[in-house]
């Protein structure tokens, strides 16, 4: 499931979600800077999703495939790669947070 959020002039916000048969879930996405400091994945069952990295970085995830909806929801934990060209720079374990509503949290 390939999924992008609106960001016209970069693949900043291009992502994909992937589950393997085990029904595990891959978060992919472009490096950024610095690495995760208690990196949690807060999502409301909807089409947003937050990625907290650190206090200096979170990753704002729209537009998600509803056929990712159900099983993000059903994970304890993403493993999140982060992508440096064709190669993994950094991939980590982050656990999901479901929330009633993701805009409340973020207000």
């Amino acid at each position: 499931m390939k999924n992008t959020t609106n960001t016209p002039e970069t693949n900043e916000g291009t992502y994909e979600i992937l589950q393997n048969g085990a029904g595990e879930i891959l978060l992919i996405i472009k490096q950024r800077r610095g690495g995760p400091e208690n990196p949690r994945f807060v999502y409301d069952g909807g089409e947003t999703a937050l990625l907290y990295r650190s206090r200096e970085s979170s990753v704002f995830l729209g537009g998600i495939n509803e056929n990712a909806r159900q099983p993000l929801k059903a994970v304890d934990e993403v493993l999140v790669a982060e992508i440096d060209g064709d190669e993994v720079a950094r991939e980590y374990i982050v656990p999901v947070r479901l929330v009633r509503d993701l805009k409340a949290v973020l207000s």
